[in-house]
């Protein structure tokens, strides 16, 4: 029996020293991983990872690391797997479910990737990036007011870190989603406070303060975002907005030229610059631009004829000279009613009244809720003789706008001119009671 048991003793002896040295390898190979991380050598390190699995499949560290690898190389597919080996392996490993929650994320999987974070939250609640991506995830899912409670816990986990200016940034975006424009720029501001090389930070500042009417503010704002980010289309078409608003034409169209020279669809350009180029006068320039405005990669075109008629230009004329147009430039909608609105107006302008019509018609038609849109077709329809359609149009641009003043006028001319002299000079003396001046002189020659 002594025989037999030495060999036997021997022979354990041996296995446990070769497992030993199998541990130690693999050991060396995560070290070798650890280090090619360390350099940006991800594919090495993925590599290294993937021997040191291979010699002890146990090991959670090995999965989580080369999870990490996988990610920086955007596989976020296989950096998914190796997190959940990792999880299988080590339920607690909070970072894991924080990492897979960001793979997760990057594939549009944010519902997933939200309870990858909470579980994250519940295994660390000191955890401020764990916080800093739930609260991005958040707005993604466009639930903004939690995504901000999220911003603001990073804030209070971390009120010194500059790298944080991500969390500033972010609860600006969610406030400004929120219109809380005043609120947003006081994050944002934090933002380029922390980290004044970042062009989006200024961009973002300066949509907010055009939304407040800020327009100088805005200006300086897009002019660092371009600045520091010279092939931004966007913030070169905002500043071309904002000068539009205080009408600095000339000033817009070179931001407009610029956005359409870095981006030849941007349709809200082409269609900043139809403004522009019809309020100095141009026209026939206006009216390209406001058609690329509408065609540009438009899938809903229609080129029905909705109402052709003959102009009388002297009454066109006598309109043209008594009402002042104060039309502004507006937001550009995805339907892309201002573009026909201000090709309307510009062709109205040039004396093509049938035109005007066709594309004031689409403009309403795309946006019924348009007052400016029904009383300028009103204008073109009394100019073409037109009184009863054009009361009608006046009429539905004061129920949109009750304080519509100068469909009050138009409509208070045409009721006197049809016979209707006491409804007429009611509505002309509304007008003059909403502001429009001009009203006054009507009344007296007309109303006593």
């Amino acid at each position: 029996m002594k025989r037999l048991l030495f060999p036997l003793l021997t022979i354990c002896f041996a296995v446990c020293i070769t497992k030993v040295n199998a541990q130690q390898t693999a050991s060396e190979y995560f070290e070798i991983g650890v280090n090619k991380s360390k350099a940006g050598d991800y594919i090495g390190a993925s590599q290294a990872y993937s021997t040191a699995i291979a010699m002890n499949p146990e090991n959670a560290a090995s999965y989580y690391n080369r999870g990490l690898a996988k990610q920086q190389l955007k596989d976020h597919r296989g950096a998914i797997l190796d997190f959940d080996r990792t999880i299988d392996l080590d339920p607690k490993n909070a970072l894991a479910y924080l990492y897979r929650g960001k793979s997760k994320s990057e594939q549009d999987d944010h519902r997933s990737a939200l309870q990858d974070y909470n579980r994250t939250i519940e295994l660390n609640p000191e955890d401020a990036m764990a916080y800093l991506y739930r609260g991005m995830t958040r707005a993604k899912l466009l639930d903004y007011r939690r995504a901000i409670q999220d911003f603001t816990k990073v804030v209070e986990l971390n009120p010194e870190d500059d790298k944080m200016y991500q969390a500033f940034f972010s609860r600006g975006a969610c406030k400004s989603r929120l219109e809380d424009y005043q609120g947003s720029i006081t994050d944002f501001t934090k933002a380029i406070d922390m980290n004044p090389k970042r062009s989006q930070s200024f961009a973002s500042r300066g949509f907010s303060r055009l939304k407040i009417n800020d327009f100088a503010g805005s200006i300086k704002d897009f002019d660092e975002a371009v600045k520091l980010n010279p092939e931004d289309s966007e913030s070169y078409f905002n500043r071309g907005f904002a000068k539009t608003k205080i009408e600095d034409f000339r000033g817009a169209m070179n931001d407009y030229d610029k956005a359409i020279q870095l981006d030849p669809k941007n349709v809200r350009a082409f269609y900043g610059r139809g403004f522009c180029n019809s309020k100095l006068g141009n026209q026939k320039d206006a009216t390209s631009d406001l058609t690329k405005a509408i065609e540009v990669d438009n899938m809903s075109i229609d080129s029905k004829v909705y109402y052709t008629g003959r102009i009388t230009k002297k009454t066109l004329d006598e309109l043209r000279s008594v009402v002042q147009e104060k039309s502004r430039i507006n937001e550009f909608s995805e339907d892309r009613s201002e573009a026909y609105y201000s090709r309307g107006i510009s062709k109205f302008k040039s004396g093509d009244g049938k035109g005007a019509i066709l594309d004031l018609n689409k403009s309403i038609e795309l946006n019924p809720t348009y007052a400016e849109a029904y009383f300028s077709r009103g204008l073109v329809r009394s100019s073409m003789g037109l009184q009863k359609e054009a009361l009608q149009d006046c009429s539905n641009a004061i129920k949109l706008n009750p304080k519509y003043a100068e469909a009050y006028y138009v409509r208070g001319i045409i009721k006197h001119a049809l016979g209707d002299e006491n409804a007429g000079c009611y509505d002309l003396s509304r007008a003059g009671e909403l502001g429009y001046s001009a009203a006054y002189n009507v009344i007296r020659e007309y109303c006593n």
